[in-house]
């Protein structure tokens, strides 16, 4: 297998239309801002010094990152494992932030780019009360660009089909798989991982 070069790319894919670079905003607009509003779930990409990437998955109720002004987004960082890649390659890498907002039911995502600080200012963070706790932080992106991505990837994978839906036993619980895996830890049961997941939202 030959890799590619820049200049093979050029050959394979055609130049994109006009409609499609100006879709690329450099603020949220309406609509981009109603899209954050109905999102549950997003995916937060950020780059580290040494030029390592890193993508973890956010949640929270609907419009859980919140939407402070045209160019300026507040997500509070709810519990998770504590490696804190993200927030390390925030303050200590290039500052970069992807994010891609997902609302179920909708087809199209939303691309939102930007530099990304972090503040755990104590009045900011009491304002960010969910599940009954404030976030340990609160990671602030001021907001370069924003553009919706088309909806054929989620189309081809039917992401939100029940047709294709799996069922929660035909995987492993995650305690089971870390356990396999390190040798660490005792394995449990699904309904155990869940039943605790719930105390640590």
């Amino acid at each position: 297998m030959t890799d590619l070069l820049a200049s093979d790319l050029a050959k394979i894919y055609p130049t994109p239309t006009q409609r499609v670079i100006e879709k690329a905003r450099p603020q949220l607009d309406i609509h981009s801002t109603n899209f954050i509003e109905m999102s549950p779930f997003c995916v937060l990409a950020t780059s580290g010094s040494d030029g390592s990437v890193d993508a973890s998955p956010r949640g929270g109720n609907p419009g859980f990152v919140h939407v402070a002004g045209p160019d300026r987004l507040l997500m509070p960082d709810r519990s998770g494992n504590n490696r804190i890649d993200s927030f390390r390659n925030i303050v200590e890498g290039s500052g970069f932030v992807q994010l891609i907002f997902f609302v179920p039911g909708i087809d199209e995502t939303l691309r939102v780019g930007g530099r990304g600080s972090l503040s755990a200012d104590p009045d900011l963070l009491a304002s960010m009360v969910e599940f009954g706790k404030p976030p340990r932080a609160v990671l602030s992106v001021t907001v370069q660009e924003a553009y919706f991505h088309c909806g054929k990837a989620l189309m081809r994978s039917k992401l939100w089909s029940p047709d294709i839906r799996v069922k929660r036993e035909v995987f492993p619980s995650i305690s089971t798989v870390i356990h396999d895996q390190t040798s660490l830890g005792e394995p449990e049961n699904q309904d155990v991982v869940e039943a605790r997941y719930k105390t640590q939202l």
